[in-house]
């Protein structure tokens, strides 16, 4: 039998990996509406985080590793007074900014929160503004974090058109750290040949198991995965800035790549250029802290309570349709454990819409969780695909995420059919939007700092040209607790 032999021979990059390295140092053409929305994803990031510092088990994981303490030029973690060192603080923002499962989202062949690589971008522009300050430089303005973060968006969010990594059971974090990697290197210093390295270093680690987002497993993991993935990101860009080589084919190699080991070798797809869609097309989570396919839901739940909310007990049937991504990865029956499990469960989201009119962080705690309605509604759901929902969910021309809703009574008569095709976190639906984010934005600030602090922050934050001339240090300056 003939043996095997592997050339070994040094190829070029992979094609994916120059392309990202490649729009990560030279775009630059950036639209006023991404640059607009990304303000705004700034705003509703922040929100995100300072509601989410007022949960004791996102608390818990914070600040520095084990008895370690604040060091000295670290960089900060907004909504605290914690000062670390930038892979420290990517874990500490990441995990703020994604622990309600409130912040933006993108749906396509994969889907995810592009607004997690805040959770690497702010630190670091935190940490090098401070330092340049320090030597008597330029620090870093919010107008080019903003710049940053379009990108961080950008490669994350095309990458997910074409690329279903949760059908092979992979966790979309991978496109975070992937993202995060490329900026923070170029953050770092770091120019075309070490952001290809760094990216190629995201592409070996390979990806986190979606175990913890899905029934029987669903857990807390995935409220801080993404500042697993951001901190991670910092580190290898940090390795490479220190001569760290990267991996040529990291995902083509046969056998070894991540196309042959992860992917069933598939090649990872991309049918547009990188520009600035991502940005200009993202979703805000405004209304409620909900699992983004079932937004549309919710609002329909809500619409029903309005009209039959002192009906619930006469419901023998509660009808749904829905598109077919919302009934692989958030249609549940049986118990559910913990607030991770409910805040992923269609059928909690919509029963809880219709009992209090209302969907909270609150709700998805074991006190609400208790009351008995909640599992009685749950029973009496019927879940179906809708293929044109499905359909709509994929076309670049509307992505919708589309849910309808009809009760029927014990009396045989049967509700209005509720359809929401677009939350009001669309871009169909900015200009109702728009103001309930800064609405949200205001309400956090105002329930989390000193009325001082608060209204200095809303007198700052609320003018995007104001925001944009500041420098990301004097912006950190405004949010910590000092």
């Amino acid at each position: 039998m003939k043996n095997e032999v592997s050339e070994n021979f040094i190829s070029d990059y992979d094609k994916e990996i120059k392309e990202i390295a490649d729009y990560t140092v030279n775009f630059s053409n950036f639209s006023d509406l991404s640059r607009q929305t990304a303000y705004h994803v700034l705003l509703d990031s922040i929100a995100c985080g300072i509601l989410a510092l007022k949960n004791e088990s996102c608390k818990n994981l914070l600040g520095p590793v084990f008895e370690g303490s604040n060091i000295d030029g670290g960089a900060r973690v907004f909504g605290t007074n914690y000062t670390l060192d930038p892979i420290r603080a990517a874990w500490n923002t990441g995990c703020i900014i994604r622990w309600l499962d409130f912040n933006d989202t993108w749906l396509a062949q994969e889907w995810g929160h592009p607004s997690d690589n805040l959770g690497a971008i702010l630190p670091i522009t935190d940490f090098l503004s401070l330092n340049r300050v320090s030597k008597g430089q330029d620090p870093i303005k919010v107008s080019e974090l903003l710049e940053h973060t379009i990108k961080a968006h950008e490669i994350q969010g095309v990458l997910a058109l074409d690329n279903s990594f949760n059908k092979v059971g992979l966790d979309h974090v991978l496109l975070v750290r992937v993202a995060s990697s490329a900026l923070s290197s170029y953050l770092l210093g770091g120019d075309y040949d070490d952001v290809c390295n760094t990216v190629s270093h995201a592409w070996v680690d390979g990806s986190s198991l979606r175990t913890y987002r899905h029934a029987p497993n669903t857990g807390s993991r995935k409220s801080w995965a993404a500042g697993d993935a951001t901190s991670r990101a910092v580190h290898l860009a940090w390795l490479t800035t220190r001569g760290e080589g990267g991996y040529r084919g990291a995902l083509s190699a046969k056998t070894w790549g991540f196309s042959d080991v992860s992917f069933k070798s598939k090649p990872i797809k991309r049918s547009q250029e990188y520009g600035t869609y991502v940005m200009e097309n993202i979703l805000f989570k405004i209304s409620f802290p909900a699992e983004f396919h079932a937004q549309t839901a919710v609002e329909a739940g809500i619409s029903l309570h309005e009209k039959y909310g002192d009906k619930l007990d006469k419901i023998s049937s509660i009808e749904v349709e829905t598109q077919e991504p919302a009934v692989r990865i958030i249609s549940k029956t049986g118990p559910l454990h913990n607030y991770a499990d409910r805040d992923h469960c269609l059928q909690y989201m919509i029963a809880i819409a219709l009992i209090y009119g209302e969907v909270e962080a609150k709700h998805y705690q074991d006190k609400i969780a208790s009351n008995p309605m909640i599992d009685s509604l749950r029973e009496k759901m019927i879940i179906s695909e809708n293929p044109k929902f499905s359909r709509d969910y994929l076309d670049p021309s509307k992505r919708s995420i589309a849910n309808s809703i009809t009760l029927a009574f014990d009396d045989g008569s049967k509700s209005e059919k509720i359809t929401v095709e677009y939350p009001v976190g669309h871009r169909n639906r900015r200009d109702e939007g728009i103001p309930l984010l800064l609405n949200k934005f205001e309400a956090a600030i105002k329930s989390y700092y000193p009325s001082n602090q608060s209204d200095d922050i809303l007198n700052s934050f609320l003018d995007m040209e104001n925001l944009s001339n500041m420098s990301v240090n004097e912006m950190m300056d405004k949010l910590v607790i000092k």
